[in-house]
């Protein structure tokens, strides 16, 4: 899949704006379950919600799936439940983390920290359209999703300008959704096409000119058996 075309030598969609040293093929994985999750609360940047030991479970598990895989490079969002989960992967390696502030969820301001079904019952109006229109999610002039999307091309740009051919990136899921879809070519307003479970690992390949070319989506089966990807 491509954002303007059907195959890769006619992808249209640059998210370096300029020539890159090599090709290159990013693994994007969402953190493990988090005490957030676990909770059923609304996560945005809270740096409040941990992994739990199931998540460092499923991050173990992401781990294993990978051990064949070489990377040049691991970038994680410096938030605890992805950065604890980059930690598990990334352990062994000599490389260091690359903690990128481009790779932080969105920020959901007052609706951060509580029960789903809290959130609905105080603030309907807004909790309604986060979930069912989330491009016209609004706080005092601020468009989360829609400013999420410059925050993904931002990170598409320092992580494709790196170094390397061959990257790991642990984040979270509305920036994976906002990196997928801006890869793709795909507008705010299709944000919640996309899902990505937790523990979920996507690739993506970039030619030369930063165009992209989705080669997996959402892979879970290393969650459920001792499965090891080569790709």
């Amino acid at each position: 899949m491509t954002g303007g075309a059907y195959d890769f030598e006619r992808a249209t969609t640059s998210l370096t704006s300029l020539s890159i040293s090599s090709s290159k093929k990013v693994t994007l994985v969402r953190h493990g379950l988090s005490s957030w999750n676990e909770e059923s609360r609304v996560q945005g940047s809270s740096n409040l919600s941990i992994l739990t030991e199931t998540g460092v479970r499923q991050a173990e598990r992401c781990r294993k799936a990978l051990t064949s895989m070489h990377f040049d490079q691991c970038f994680s969002s410096p938030i605890s439940r992805a950065k604890s989960t980059a930690e598990v992967l990334w352990q062994g390696r000599e490389e260091p983390l690359i903690f990128l502030d481009s790779l932080k969820e969105a920020h959901l301001f007052f609706l951060e920290g509580m029960k789903n079904v809290d959130a609905k019952e105080r603030y309907p109006k807004e909790y309604t359209t986060w979930r069912e229109d989330p491009a016209n999610f609004c706080v005092n002039g601020v468009y989360p999703v829609r400013k999420l999307w410059g925050t993904a091309r931002e990170a598409w740009r320092e992580i494709l300008l790196s170094p390397g051919e061959s990257f790991l990136v642990v984040t979270h899921k509305s920036i994976l959704r906002s990196l997928i879809c801006t890869a793709l070519g795909l507008p705010p307003e299709r944000f919640r096409a996309i899902d990505v479970n937790n523990g979920g690992i996507s690739v993506f390949n970039f030619n030369k000119r930063g165009e992209a070319m989705l080669q997996s989506l959402n892979m879970t089966a290393h969650m459920y058996n001792d499965h090891v990807y080569l790709y």
